[in-house]
C-alpha cells in the first residue's frame, strides 16, 4: 500500500507510521472558497477520525455567528496525501475535512457538504457527474505587480516560454498527490497557462481543484514567482477562464451519448444543456463570483458571454466537442463561463442544479449558434433569441438572488451569507476611487 491508495481510517494510520507521518493538516474551505487549514499531530489522528477537531467557525469567512460558533472539523480519510513539498524525515500530510456540528450532524454552511447533498440527490436519480475542467492562470514575477515571466502564446515551445519549468515541477507534484493531468501547455496571454485536470467525479474533483490551486501557487513561490488565479490580472489580454467539462454516467454508461443523434446527444443531454442555458444568468455568480471576474466576462477576448451552444463555436457558451467514433465515453459539455477562482464545490452544485432543472422539467433545447457570435448585430442576436450573461457582479447577485434553483442548490445558509458578503464587496468596490479615474479625469476635471 503506498500513500496514494489509502481510502479507510485503518489504512491511513497504518500509513502514517509507515511514512513516519509527524504533522497532518486538516483542509477545508469557506463560502468564497478560500483553503482554511490547520494542523494536528499524527498522536491526534484517532481522535480527529472518532470525534473531529474543534475550532472556532466565527472566524471562518461565511461560517457561524459568534454565539453558535463550536464547529469539529472530521478527516476524510480518502484524500490523504503526503505533501511532496515538505521534508520526507518527518512527513506532512493533508486531509480534506468534513465540516459537522457538536451533535454530530452536518453543517449547513460547508461547502463541500452542499455538493455532496446536490451529488446524493443525483445518485437517488441512478447517475454520478464526471467534471473536467481547464484551469488557466498567470505567473508574474512577484505578488506586487504584474511583469511577466515571459511573451510566449499559445502553445508555443519552451524557448519562448520562460515558465515551462514550473508547469513541469506543478504536474510532477499534482501527480505525485494522486491528480490525474491531461494536459499542460502556455495559454494565449504573455506568461498565461493552462494544466487540465483528467475528468473525475465531481466532488474529487472539487478537492481536486483546491489542491490544484495550492499546488500551482507553492511551486511557483519556490522558484521565487507568484501564481494567480484572477480572472483579469492584465487590461488588453485575455483573463483565465475555467472551461467545464461535464457529463453524467449511469453506471459505466455515458447517458449524454446517443448513436442515432445527429449532433450524437441523447435526449437527457439536450436537456441538461437546456438548463445549464435558460438558468445561466442565475448560476454565474457563483461560477464568476468576484468583482474582477466581469473584466474578464466581455466580447473579444475569448471569453463566451452570449447564452447559445455550439459544437465548434467558441463564442458560445456551451460548447459540445465533436463526437470521434469509439469514444462515446467522450461525449460531454464545455461550460466556458466559469473562471478559476471560483468555489468550486458552489459552482460545481449550481451546474448541476441547473442542468437537472433542465431534465426534469422537460426543457427544449434550441438549434446551435455555429456563426461567430461575437460579430452579430443585438438585433441579429434578439432575433435568434441568444440572451447575454450579467454585465457586473451586481448584476449577477441579483440574478442569483431571485433563484430558487440556486438557493436550493447550495441551501439557505450559504446562499444567505454568500449573497450579503457579494453585495459588501460591490459596495466596496463602486465606492472605491480607482487609478483609472485618476490618471483620466484628475487632469481635466
Amino acid at each position: 500500500m503506498d500513500a496514494q491508495s489509502a481510502r479507510t481510517k485503518e489504512e491511513v494510520l497504518q500509513l502514517v507510521q509507515e511514512y513516519n507521518v509527524k504533522f497532518i493538516r486538516l483542509w477545508f474551505t469557506d463560502i468564497l472558497g478560500q483553503v482554511k487549514s490547520f494542523a494536528i499531530t499524527s498522536e491526534e489522528l484517532e481522535t480527529a477520525f472518532d470525534e473531529g477537531m474543534g475550532f472556532d467557525g466565527s472566524s471562518i469567512k461565511g461560517y457561524a455567528r459568534i454565539d453558535e460558533s463550536d464547529m469539529l472539523a472530521k478527516p476524510d480519510p480518502a484524500t490523504f496525501q503526503l505533501i511532496p513539498w515538505r521534508p520526507r524525515e518527518k512527513a506532512v500530510a493533508r486531509m480534506f475535512c468534513d465540516i459537522i456540528n457538536p451533535d454530530g450532524t452536518p453543517y449547513e454552511g460547508d461547502p463541500r457538504y452542499a455538493l455532496k447533498r446536490n451529488l446524493s440527490r443525483l445518485k437517488d436519480l441512478g447517475y454520478t457527474f464526471l467534471i473536467g475542467p481547464e484551469l488557466e492562470f498567470f505567473y508574474f514575477k512577484d505578488s506586487k505587480g504584474t511583469e511577466v515571466l515571459d511573451q510566449g502564446g499559445y502553445f508555443d515551445l519552451t524557448t519562448l516560454d520562460a515558465a515551462s519549468d514550473l508547469r513541469r515541477e506543478t504536474v510532477l507534484t499534482l501527480e505525485e498527490m494522486g491528480i490525474k493531468v491531461e494536459y499542460s501547455h502556455h495559454e494565449v496571454a504573455p506568461s498565461q497557462h493552462e494544466i487540465d485536470l483528467r475528468f473525475a467525479e465531481a466532488s474529487v474533483m472539487a478537492d481536486n481543484v483546491m489542491t490544484y490551486r495550492v499546488v500551482v501557487k507553492e511551486i511557483a513561490s519556490q522558484y521565487g514567482h507568484y501564481a494567480t488565479f484572477m480572472p483579469k490580472p492584465v487590461f488588453g489580454i485575455n483573463g483565465s477562464g475555467m472551461h467545464t467539462h461535464q457529463s453524467l454516467f449511469k453506471g459505466t454508461v455515458n447517458a449524454f451519448y446517443d448513436a442515432n443523434d445527429k449532433y450524437y446527444l441523447s435526449d437527457l443531454a439536450k436537456k441538461y444543456i437546456a438548463g445549464i442555458l435558460k438558468h445561466a444568468p442565475e448560476i454565474t455568480a457563483f461560477a464568476n463570483q468576484w468583482v474582477n471576474s466581469y473584466k474578464r466576462l466581455v466580447p473579444g477576448y475569448e471569453a463566451p458571454v452570449n447564452i447559445a451552444w455550439a459544437r465548434r463555436n467558441r463564442s458560445a457558451l456551451v460548447r459540445v466537442p465533436l463526437y470521434k467514433p469509439g469514444k462515446e465515453n467522450a461525449t460531454r459539455i464545455e461550460l466556458r463561463s466559469p473562471d478559476p477562482a471560483c468555489n468550486p464545490y458552489l459552482a460545481f452544485s449550481v451546474m448541476l442544479a441547473a442542468g437537472l432543472e433542465g431534465i426534469e422539467k422537460n426543457y427544449e433545447l434550441p438549434e446551435p449558434i455555429e456563426r461567430d457570435i461575437f460579430e452579430l448585430s443585438a438585433e441579429e442576436k434578439e432575433d435568434l433569441g441568444i440572451g447575454t450573461l450579467p454585465g457586473s457582479l451586481i448584476e449577477a447577485v441579483e440574478k442569483a438572488e431571485q433563484s430558487e434553483v440556486v438557493r436550493k442548490a447550495v441551501g439557505d445558509h450559504i446562499f444567505n451569507n454568500f449573497i450579503l458578503n457579494k453585495k459588501i464587496e460591490w459596495n466596496e468596490y463602486r465606492t472605491q476611487v480607482h487609478a483609472y479615474e485618476i490618471e483620466k479625469f484628475l487632469p481635466i476635471l
